[in-house]
């Protein structure tokens, strides 16, 4: 029998919905469950085909249990290694090398210095920066967010350069990124699981959270053809076989504004009855796909182009 396993926090109705889609496809030797860890032990298995990860960018703990599960044959839904790795600013670098469009971004360091340092560990950093530069390049208004994690955490709209530094200085130890303002005609939020099934949703960020799913924007053939593929390229060469992509439609160009999103909303409470169930088929569909491929002891990860591109030192882009 191959398990099948989530692995979530407070969130009930996507996972309970999943673990019921797949136990009623009744797929020969093949079971859906919650991820239950009562003891963890270097080197040996978890029990898992597959995993889907819905919290460990929250607890370190859960991160280290999928990695040592990665490593003795399970399928992490998303790589564990990888998403480890990455962050937001990252992968607005990659897109300039994609030719995927995307707001022109700088990173700040920290208005606070970080635990453990002092003004002798930053002996290579100029101060002060070239603000000026920076601020020209940017242009405001212009927006303040986390160079990594998720949610709409610690997100500031900056109008000049001294609503910048009165908002900076609320940032204590993030390191901030700053980036140009995309006064956008549409907004799509876009799932993206397996690297091959995408949902394409309407979405209107300036609503209250709870209305956000709620908007009327509607694509031609030829350019929801562009956003897919735009989608798949990006989750392509980052390796994420769960993730959402933000574009923002400017003059008819859709820029990639967020795209680092392995754990995205999915409760049908703010994603709605039909985006809902869209994404609980095409989990449940790419999950038993993955357990059917899954061989025990072998890597079963997915693997981005920039990683798998990397290792063989292969020209990155073409």
């Amino acid at each position: 029998m191959k398990k099948i396993g989530i692995l979530h926090g407070k969130e009930r109705s996507f996972p309970e919905a999943f673990i019921e889609r797949v136990n009623s496809k009744n797929i020969e030797g093949i079971i859906a469950e919650p991820v239950r860890i009562d003891k963890v032990m270097q080197g040996e298995s978890s029990g898992y085909a597959v995993i889907i990860d819905r919290i460990s960018q929250d607890v370190p703990f859960y991160r280290a249990y999928l990695k040592n599960a990665a490593l003795c044959g399970t399928a992490v839904i998303n790589n564990p290694f990888w998403w480890s790795a990455d962050e937001k600013f990252f992968n607005n670098c990659l897109s300039t090398k994609m030719d995927v469009p995307v707001p022109k971004t700088v990173i700040v360091p920290s208005t606070e210095l970080p635990t453990d340092t002092s003004g002798e560990s930053f002996s290579n950093l100029a101060y002060p920066m070239d603000w000026d530069n920076i601020f020209k390049y940017i242009g405001f208004p212009a927006y303040m967010k986390p160079h990594a994690g998720g949610g709409w955490k610690s997100v500031y709209k900056v109008t000049d350069k001294e609503d910048f530094f009165e908002k900076h200085a609320e940032t204590e130890q993030l390191v901030m990124m700053l980036q140009e303002e995309i006064i956008f005609d549409e907004y799509y939020r876009c799932y993206c699981i397996g690297g091959k099934y995408v949902k394409i949703m309407p979405y209107e960020p300036r609503n209250p959270h709870h209305l956000r799913y709620v908007a009327d924007f509607k694509p031609d053939a030829a350019r929801y053809k562009l956003m897919e593929d735009i989608v798949l390229r990006i989750c392509k060469y980052l390796g994420y076989d769960f993730n959402t992509v933000e574009l923002a439609i400017r003059d008819g160009v859709p820029y990639a504004i967020d795209f680092c999103n392995p754990a995205p909303d999915a409760e049908l409470t703010s994603v709605g009855q039909e985006n809902f169930d869209w994404v609980v088929e095409a989990a449940a569909t790419f999950a038993i796909e993955k357990a059917q491929a899954q061989v025990e002891g072998a890597d079963n990860l997915t693997w981005g182009e920039y990683i798998k591109r990397s290792a063989n030192k292969e020209v990155l882009y073409k």
